[in-house]
C-alpha cells in the first residue's frame, strides 16, 4: 500500500472507533501522537492523549447517542487526509460546559445534527493533528445556545 492508502486506513479507523457510534478510547493510544492536537470551532483546542480522552468522555456522557460518520471518500496527499462528515446527538446527560459560547443545563433533550470537513496530519503512522471546520452555528442554534437570525 502507498503512504496515502496507509494514512487513509489510519483515519478511517479513527473516524469509526473514536467518532463513530461507539467510542473505544484505546484508539487514542493506538493512533494518536502523544501530543496530538484536536481542534474544532465549537470547543477549546485539546492536546495530548489525556486531554483528548477527557474531552470525548465528557462529550459522550452529555450526548450518549453521539455519532459522526463520513459522507464522502477520504482524500489523501502526502501526510494529509481530508474527510467530510455529518452527525450529532441528543443532550440527555449531565450539564455540559465545553462549548465556547455557553453551557447546557442537565438533560435538555435538545438534538444537534451538523456537518463538517476535517484535515488530519499523519506523522510516523500517528495522527499529529485533527483540525476541523464544522457547522457550529447550526449545532449551537439547535441546542439553543445562539438564536437564529
Amino acid at each position: 500500500m502507498s503512504k496515502e492508502e496507509d494514512n487513509k486506513a489510519i483515519v478511517a479507523r479513527w473516524f469509526s472507533e473514536f467518532w463513530g457510534e461507539t467510542c473505544d478510547l484505546s484508539v487514542v493510544s493506538d493512533l494518536a501522537a502523544p501530543d496530538m492536537l484536536l481542534k474544532y470551532s465549537l470547543h477549546e483546542p485539546r492536546r495530548g492523549h489525556d486531554d483528548i480522552k477527557a474531552f470525548m468522555t465528557d462529550f459522550r456522557t452529555a450526548f450518549p447517542d453521539l455519532n459522526f460518520w463520513g459522507t464522502a471518500d477520504l482524500i489523501a496527499e502526502g501526510d494529509y487526509v481530508v474527510g467530510q462528515w455529518e452527525g450529532g446527538g441528543t443532550h440527555t446527560g449531565p450539564a455540559f460546559a465545553d462549548f465556547l459560547v455557553g453551557s447546557l443545563p442537565a438533560a435538555t433533550g435538545r438534538k444537534m445534527h451538523f456537518t463538517g470537513t476535517t484535515i488530519l496530519r499523519i506523522e510516523n503512522g500517528r495522527i499529529a493533528e485533527e483540525i476541523g471546520l464544522d457547522d457550529g452555528v447550526t449545532a449551537l442554534t439547535q441546542l439553543g445556545l445562539i438564536k437564529a437570525a
